[in-house]
């Protein structure tokens, strides 16, 4: 973690000869000798249901003498060294973001397009009366009633902690200071931070706390600017990749949700620290935090057991808009520091939907509008200024690259354009950190540094849409055997087909000989050679993956419209990193999206993280999502008696039923399955039942 890749090793094989094989980029300068102390490792320790894997303490070789010779400061408790560190048995290990190589891209700016800025910190320039023998008064008295004097605010008192800091102020500003009040909406202000003199800036900080991806905007309070942006994987990846996998560590692991709660807040505070240092200032002048989430990350923060929200009637502790001191949240920030939490929905659709609500207005748009956040848990909201509905569906993390034979999250290396000839069926392809195709003449030499390790989300769906339209694929999501007469590129896989998108092993054009002779585990191994070169394929189980996640997604749409009572929408907003990358026309052609015009299908960006800064900018627009929340009408889609219904027709592709007419002008697309085989899955999917990234459909209590 947090890449996803795996693979099998032979006992005693090092962390740190792991990480090459698989293509991770884990740092050594010193050639694996243990000195420079840069290839630093954290076993995680539990049981992994989601990966089959129990990860023991004594599947680790123990501490070695090299190890030993590092202090704490240099090789903290719990890391090793994968220099060192030799493997004994099945393991999780996370790569923590000091020791990476390669950090993996994250897409989460946010652009909060406000207006004026009305923060809830308001800062107040002041000129104290001189202490008077005659009228003995405070200093804090002496404050008070300068507000009072020159902005008609009282203030009954002040923390220790300021009171401490205040005469000190005072003598150093020889009578001029400098305060932030604290004025939440409708609320009695309070005094949070006294300087000497005039101070012209104050920070807050905007959170965008996702399941797989964390993102800290710096903004200046009083200009509205955003100054900085720092981004991470969420360090919980680890205990498991989507939320329910979590849910289920902290079932399995008692004070499971304890340290997802340590390691979520620490990751917060390393965001600050960078995303301050970005913007030219210190941590401890951030006054303000607002942060949006998921439920499930929203308890784990808040140190709230998050079981009841993994089975019916899946209960929120509360939904309500919280507000709070930093220090209750261990984050290091200003000692008087607050933080807002945006309100949550319902139990699977949080805060992040609300600050999507918040920074695209669906309630003011005259067209049907259809907001979808892409990510292990998609959240969806549909309607007009007349009526919104929300809910969100379980699409789990294949479109990450997670459940995918060779996928990975996006990071250098990874294929994430792909185009198939339609005649030869020979690809090509682009990776993240390089601008050319893999056809160009100066691609090896380009990609020498990091190679071509595996395929992240846009490129997985770009792959399977390019083979359904070159006929490889189906329109039940089967790679068709026949084609393999036409390309050596379509291999045997067990008692289905794959097909090689590279071979790293040979000379650029795979050989059926070559990939029919891989290993047909989902796990990337050397090759007898020892060379690092590996085989990427897509299989019929990832195919599978990919079906089951846009099914779910477009059930849920699909919910929402029959709920609504309209059969098309006007208008698609793509938010959440993911989102924001894919090609729309590839999202349609596959079945993610509804038809629509696709000129009106946009991405919106980090559109939850700029809901996030709208609610620092604009104190008022924190009542106001609160009472467009209580208009939106929520549908659970564990509970719908139609979902399963839908589900299965969205498997197909791009849908069993539902006509494309938009994407048909841009597309010519294939014929679609038997109608049988659509409405019933029965002959499409022979022996098996479907089942959706929660379980058994449409439970989500399994």
């Amino acid at each position: 973690m947090p890449s996803g890749l795996r693979g099998r090793f032979a006992i005693g094989t090092t962390l740190l000869q792991a990480a090459r094989e698989l293509g991770v980029g884990l740092e050594s300068s010193c050639g694996g000798h243990g000195r420079c102390g840069r290839c630093q490792v954290l076993p995680v320790i539990g049981e992994f249901a989601k990966h089959d894997i129990r990860s023991l303490p004594d599947h680790l070789s123990p501490r070695s003498a090299t190890e030993g010779a590092h202090s704490e400061t240099l090789l903290p408790p719990g890391r090793r060294l994968g220099c060192s560190a030799r493997i004994l048995g099945d393991l999780v290990i996370d790569i923590p973001a000091d020791s990476q190589i390669r950090p993996q891209r994250i897409l989460k700016s946010a652009l909060p397009g406000v207006g004026r800025p009305d923060p809830a910190i308001k800062r107040f320039h002041l000129r104290l009366p001189p202490p008077d023998p005659q009228r003995p008064a405070s200093a804090l008295g002496r404050l008070q009633q300068a507000l009072e004097r020159d902005t008609g605010q009282r203030v009954p008192g002040c923390s220790l902690g300021l009171l401490q800091q205040l005469q000190p102020a005072v003598a150093a500003g020889a009578g001029s200071v400098s305060v932030a009040l604290y004025c939440p909406d409708g609320g009695p202000p309070e005094l949070l931070a006294v300087w000497p003199g005039t101070r012209a800036r104050l920070y807050g900080l905007a959170v965008d706390l996702g399941s797989t991806t964390l993102a800290a905007h710096v903004l200046d309070l009083t200009s509205g600017e955003v100054l900085a942006t720092s981004t991470a994987m969420n360090p919980q990846i680890r205990f498991g990749e989507d939320l329910m996998s979590r849910i289920s560590y902290v079932m399995m692991n008692p004070g499971g949700d304890r340290e997802m709660t340590r390691v979520v807040r620490e990751a917060l505070n390393e965001l600050a620290r960078e995303a301050a240092a970005e913007a030219g200032v210190a941590p401890e002048e951030v006054l303000e935090v607002g942060i949006v989430c998921n439920p499930v990350m929203h308890h784990l923060l808040l140190g709230i057991d998050p079981t009841p929200l993994g089975s019916a009637p899946f209960e929120l502790a509360t939904g309500q808009a919280l507000s709070l001191r930093a220090l209750d949240l261990e984050l290091r920030l200003h000692p008087q520091a607050r933080v807002f939490v945006l309100p949550c929905l319902a139990g699977h659709i949080g805060a992040d939907t609300a600050g999507m609500i918040l920074a695209q207005r669906p309630d003011l748009a005259e067209e049907i509008t259809l907001l979808v956040d892409l990510g292990t848990n998609a959240e969806i909201v549909l309607g007009d200024r007349r009526r919104l509905l929300a809910a969100s569906s379980p699409t789990g993390p294949a479109f990450e690259g997670a459940q995918i034979s060779c996928g990975q999250r996006a990071a250098p290396g990874a294929v994430e354009r792909v185009r198939i000839d339609p005649g030869t069926l020979e690809p090509r392809f682009k990776v993240v950190g390089c601008d050319l195709w893999s056809d160009d003449p100066g691609f090896p030499a380009a990609t020498a540094a990091t190679g071509v390790t595996g395929i992240c989300g846009s490129g997985i769906i770009e792959l399977i849409a390019e083979l359904f339209l070159a006929g490889v694929i189906d329109a039940n999501g089967v790679i068709v055997a026949a084609m393999a007469r036409r390309s050596p590129r379509l291999v045997r896989d067990g008692r289905t087909w794959a097909y090689v998108l590279h071979d790293t092993r040979g000379q650029g054009r795979a050989t059926r000989a070559a990939a029919e002779e891989a290993p047909r585990s989902p796990w990337i191994d050397a090759d007898p050679e020892g060379r690092e070169g590996r085989i990427l394929r897509l299989t019929q189980n990832d195919v599978r993956a990919i079906q089951l996640a846009k099914a779910a997604l477009y059930a849920g749409i699909r919910l929402l419209m029959m709920r609504l009572g309209v059969e098309r929408v006007e208008r698609i907003a793509l938010a959440g990193a993911f989102g924001s990358h894919i090609d729309v026309k590839y999202a349609m052609l596959l079945g993610l999206i509804p038809d629509c015009d696709l000129a009106a299908v946009q991405a919106v960006g980090n559109a939850a993280g700029s809901g996030a800064c709208i609610a620092l900018l604009e104190r008022k627009q924190r009542g106001r999502i609160e009472r467009i929340l209580r208009r939106v009408e929520r549908i659970e889609t564990a509970t719908e008696a139609h979902f399963q219904e839908q589900f299965v027709a969205a498997m197909a592709l791009p849908h069993g039923r539902d006509p494309f007419p938009e994407l048909a002008r841009v597309v010519a697309l294939p014929a679609r399955p038997a109608a049988a085989d659509a409405g019933r899955g029965r002959r499409a999917y022979p022996g098996r039942r479907l089942r959706s990234s929660r379980g058994v459909m449409p439970n989500r209590s399994r």
